[in-house]
This record gives structure tokens, sequence and C-alpha cells, in this order.
């Protein structure tokens, strides 16, 4: 989970800060979601924010980055990605100021650019393949409609 810093600042509010990376620990159960999780972190450090003002997110090493919604299960979420904490962790943050990279594109983010100026090339050429194959599909297709149309109209005028 992510750890949290709480600024106080009087003695009636406190504003939920989070040092990124930092970590902290909370007890939860694989039936809980996240909505669950979120109330036992905010709950934690006696945070006055709504839950709704945040979300969990699973991230992984490669870059992805996934939202966990509201009714999805952490701690099950977290154990199938075993336990390993360098390759995948869960982070409290705010939805808003996150963008979710899906694992298709995470798994080219670390690439450098004249790899992945190769890459757009070559599916621009593959794209050129497909469409050139689509169209002579289509010619075809005309072709043959053209070809059967003639020859009704040729029996039609017997």
């Amino acid at each position: 989970m992510t750890p949290v810093r709480v600024i106080v600042k009087d003695r009636e509010t406190a504003v939920f800060t989070p040092t990124f990376g930092s970590i902290t620990n909370v007890r939860i159960n694989s039936s809980m979601t996240t909505s669950q999780v979120l109330r036992v972190l905010l709950n934690k450090f006696k945070i006055e924010n709504s839950p709704d003002e945040f979300a969990l997110f699973h991230v992984h090493t490669s870059g992805e980055r996934v939202q966990l919604k509201k009714d999805d299960h952490p701690l099950a979420i977290r154990l199938l990605h075993g336990p390993c904490e360098q390759i995948s962790k869960i982070f409290l943050m705010e939805p808003d100021q996150v963008e979710e990279v899906t694992y298709d594109v995470a798994q080219y983010i670390k690439l450098e650019m004249p790899v992945l100026l190769s890459f757009i090339d070559k599916l621009k050429e593959e794209e050129n393949r497909e469409m050139e194959k689509l169209k002579q599909r289509y010619c075809d297709m005309r072709r043959m409609i053209q070809k059967h149309m003639h020859r009704m109209s040729d029996k039609a005028v017997c």
C-alpha cells in the first residue's frame, strides 16, 4: 500500500499528502473491496477526506498502471502477482492525476527511441499490406458479382 504523510493545519483539519513510494501496512482480508480498503487506509491516519477522492492502482515494473475498480479485491489482485514487491505494487493515488497504462503499451515504455520508431514503421508496413489484401478481396468480389450479373442479363435477353 502507499505510505501516508499527514499535515495537521489545525487541530480540527487533517490534510492528506502521501509521500510517493513510501510504504504503509494495513490489516485487510481477501473479501474486502477496494472501497473498504480505501476507508481502512484513511481511517488509519485519521484522514477526513472522502474515499471517493482516491483510488488504488496496481503498478507493475513494466510501467503498466491499472486503476482497481470499487468492487475489486485488492488483496487477491496483489497475491495473484506474486510475493515480490519489486515487480508489482499497489499504490494509493488521486485518480484524476494518473493515466492508466495497459500492458500492451507498458511493454514498449523502456525501449530506446530508434527501436520504437522501427516498431512504428513495421506496424505501418503491416497495415498497408492488410489494406491491400482487403482492397483486392473486394475487387475480386465486385468482379464476381459483375460477372454473375452479366450472365443473368444474357439469359434474360434470350
